[in-house]
């Protein structure tokens, strides 16, 4: 009798303690991997590796993003280091690129609440600006697609362009409003000019081809430079826009909204989305929007090359043949790997306190 009491006691302290181990091995399985750093891409022409990149494989292959986890919810699958590195693919647009990071953003797999935001794309730069294969750390990004517009055979004759701002008549109409809707973000100031200063002396990629493609704009000296890495301010539209009267407005709209401080030097597609997605996650407590970066290198520019027409100046960038295409990826990766590799590298400081 006393060994079967025993037997059931033995049993009972079994069952009792084993959800206990199960419970707590469920726990550490499910805890959220810390990341350290997300690279954001836009594009990718095929394969993640081994072929013709585009913004992500670079990432890829020399960060050595291994690890394959499945985001249904997004664009694209993700892919993690061994170091905390996250890099997401969100896809062409606002839209995707919002709904993407949105994903990433809620997925409970990730601790992203000390996680740095890299943005690294390229894009087309103005020559007045920049010259090709450039990198640019953005202060602002503004949105090329919120406004009014009016098809240019009926622009008034006293109208320098024909979009609006949103909930004004005329182009350019002050003040400004105070309650905007995604027209502007400003990255934290601090965080952007400590990237500049890290990476400002990076030697980038110069050819023979990239200086033939420069000499088309002798009449803009920054143009005609070698590759540099500067810091100004971006515009975002899911509208790929083209030619020398859409600069000038691209430098008024960024003059208007950011009261005469900003200065416009390259344009994208995605980044407002991103960062729509991420103001929304930073007010759930999900990400620190004060450790995000945005990083634009020069395919292209922005408009025809003095003398010539901009219709066959667009028709060449139709199938993406960007004058500066690999130089500007090379470029986007060099430069934002640098700050990737300091994060990393001083993680002890970094998750604690911004870099100053």
């Amino acid at each position: 009798m006393s060994k079967l009491l025993i037997r059931w006691v033995s049993v009972f302290f079994l069952f009792a303690i084993f959800p206990l181990r199960l419970s707590s091995q469920s726990i550490q399985a499910n805890k959220p991997i810390p990341v350290k750093v997300v690279v954001v891409a836009m594009f990718e022409r095929g394969e993640d590796t081994g072929d013709t990149p585009g913004e992500y494989q670079l990432w890829v292959e020399r960060e050595h993003l291994d690890q394959i986890l499945p985001l249904p919810a997004g664009y694209h699958h993700v892919r993690l280091n061994k170091d905390g590195v996250l890099g997401i693919l969100t896809g062409v647009g606002t839209a995707k690129a919002a709904a993407s990071v949105m994903a990433v953003g809620l997925d409970p797999r990730f601790d992203l609440s000390k996680a740095y935001w890299l943005v690294a794309g390229i894009g087309g730069g103005d020559p007045a600006d920049v010259s090709l294969g450039s990198a640019v750390w953005a202060e602002h990004v503004l949105d090329g697609d919120l406004a009014y517009e009016i098809d240019a055979r009926q622009i008034p004759e006293n109208w320098p362009t024909g979009y609006i701002p949103l909930r004004k008549a005329t182009p350019y109409e002050e003040p400004v409003r105070k309650e905007l809707e995604g027209e502007i973000y400003m990255l934290n100031a601090q965080l952007v000019d400590w990237a500049f200063r890290l990476t400002k002396d990076v030697s980038l990629p110069d050819s023979y081809s990239l200086r033939t493609s420069r000499a088309r704009f002798k009449e803009f000296p920054n143009a005609t430079k070698p590759p540099f890495v500067t810091h100004g301010d971006t515009i975002s539209s899911s509208t790929f826009w083209h030619g020398s009267k859409m600069d000038e407005w691209a430098n008024a709209w960024t003059r208007y909204y950011t009261s005469g401080k900003g200065n416009y030097m390259v344009a994208a597609m995605e980044d407002t989305g991103t960062l729509q997605a991420l103001t929304f996650l930073n007010q759930a407590g999900r990400v620190d929007l004060q450790r995000v970066l945005v990083l634009r290198t020069v395919s292209n520019y922005d408009r025809e090359p003095p003398g010539t027409a901009v219709a066959d100046s667009l028709k060449s960038l139709v199938s993406g043949n960007y004058s500066a295409y690999f130089p500007a990826l090379e470029a986007a990766q060099i430069v934002g790997d640098k700050v990737v590799r300091d994060i990393v590298e001083h993680w002890s400081d970094r998750e604690s306190s911004l870099p100053h």
